[in-house]
């Protein structure tokens, strides 16, 4: 699955951004979808996620109240919609898509491990 990350840029503090994650080609519909990020010199950190059919949704407290997962199953796209940024928030943004369990109909969002296939990422800079 060929994931592809898009939206990144430079952006002013209080600034907005949309990330978009697609694999072109294919669909989206049967991964839960997470969003990750990797500040330089930083561990990676799962941010949040959105399960298969989008009835789901979870974010780190570092982002809550501040980002909007969504999903678009007709586009086959995952939308990362980021508000207020601040300067603390540049890094490279990933996305990554996990397989339902199985047996399960629905990938779920039960933690930001073990996913199946990863983007390449897009840079975030949040200038102060």
């Amino acid at each position: 699955l060929p994931l592809v990350e898009s939206g990144g840029g430079l952006v002013q503090s209080g600034g907005s951004l949309r990330l978009s994650c697609a694999a072109s080609g294919y669909t989206l519909d049967y991964y839960a979808i997470s969003w990750f990020r990797q500040a330089p010199g930083k561990e990676r950190e799962g941010i949040s996620c959105i399960s298969s059919n989008g009835g789901a949704t979870t974010y780190a407290d570092s982002v809550k109240g501040r980002f909007t997962i969504s999903r678009d199953n007709v586009d086959h796209t995952v939308y990362l919609d980021l508000n207020n940024l601040k300067p603390e928030d540049t890094a490279v943004y990933y996305c990554a898509a996990r397989r339902p369990e199985k047996g399960a109909v629905i990938a779920d969002c039960r933690g930001y491990y073990g996913m199946n296939y990863w983007g390449k990422g897009t840079l975030v800079t949040v200038s102060s």
